[in-house]
């Protein structure tokens, strides 16, 4: 909805503008320069990025359509995923090759839908919990692994963004390369013997590719990549959160206290307490030892 209002504003401001002043739309809207200036930018987008930024180009600007959002009940479910695997882990690390090995077959998973809907943070968390199962590693380690994971995959995600940033930062170029073929073919017409008002008219027609150039890349492109980057900061920030808690973990704290370290990297408009933490827990409890006398009854 955040997104919709923006381009609302743009246009209404922009276009409306123009209107009060007596423009009309007819005017600027010319599908040749839009066709110069979009191609261009497209051809440009794939020709500098490999299959894989195009593909997480894709998906990122997939993530601001439908706006997905890191909320308070995704929050709640990576917190209680982790608490539950971490108790799993402490009757025995190979508890966890259940869990770990198809954790879309896993009934401790698919509690938490928003985790599996996830990939890359669903990778990491099992990826590292094996990790824990392979050998002993001791917290400053796991700390070291996990900072150069963290910082190859921020660097990775981030190429989307950048690659978008310089998209539009090379559409007023465009706008500009846009406007001088429109010039050419103005002045081309001067020797079939056009008139001056319909030389004008292909001049200004012309110039409109320069104004679609530096609207695209002020009104559309460079805001789209900011938010890509805030996409990107939303997943990096729950992966800090869960090398947060193995790390705590590994160090000898207990379950509890890894999960609220974890917690305490949390945004703040979506943090909860420690008190909405511990009740969460005291509930997965009850609802554990429900289950438990259920199948004891049966």
């Amino acid at each position: 909805m955040q997104q919709i209002i923006g381009i609302a504003v743009v246009l209404a401001t922009v276009f409306g503008g123009f209107l009060l002043s007596g423009g009309a739309m007819h005017v600027i809207w010319q599908p040749v320069e839009l066709l110069i200036i979009g191609g261009a930018g497209l051809g440009a987008v794939v020709l500098g990025n490999p299959r894989h930024v195009l593909a997480e180009m894709w998906l990122q600007l997939k993530h601001i359509v439908v706006v997905r959002r890191h909320g308070q009940e995704f929050q709640r479910q990576l917190l209680l995923v982790m608490y539950e695997l971490l108790q799993t882990a402490a009757g025995g690390l190979k508890a966890l090759d259940a869990h770990v090995e198809e954790p879309h077959e896993s009934p401790l998973f698919r509690n938490y839908p928003l985790i599996l809907a996830e990939p890359k943070l669903l990778n990491f968390i099992v990826d590292n919990f094996r990790l824990m199962a392979m050998g002993k590693i001791n917290a400053h380690e796991l700390e070291g692994v996990l900072d150069q994971e963290l910082e190859t995959i921020h660097v990775e995600l981030e190429q989307p963004s950048k690659s978008l940033h310089k998209i539009a930062e090379a559409m007023p170029g465009f706008g500009i390369l846009a406007a001088v073929l429109g010039i050419v073919m103005a002045m081309n017409t001067v020797g079939e013997g056009a008139n001056s008002a319909e030389i004008a008219e292909r001049v200004a027609a012309a110039m409109v590719g320069t104004f679609i150039g530096i609207f695209f890349c002020y009104g559309l492109l460079d805001p789209i990549s900011n938010m890509m980057k805030q996409v990107v900061k939303q997943e990096l920030s729950a992966l800090e959160c869960v090398k947060v808690v193995l790390v705590t973990h590994v160090a000898g704290k207990p379950p509890l206290l890894a999960i609220d370290a974890g917690r305490r990297l949390v945004q703040l408009n979506i943090k909860p307490s420690f008190a909405e933490l511990e009740a969460w827990i005291n509930e997965l409890a009850e609802e554990a030892m429900a289950r438990r006398a259920g199948e004891a009854r049966a």
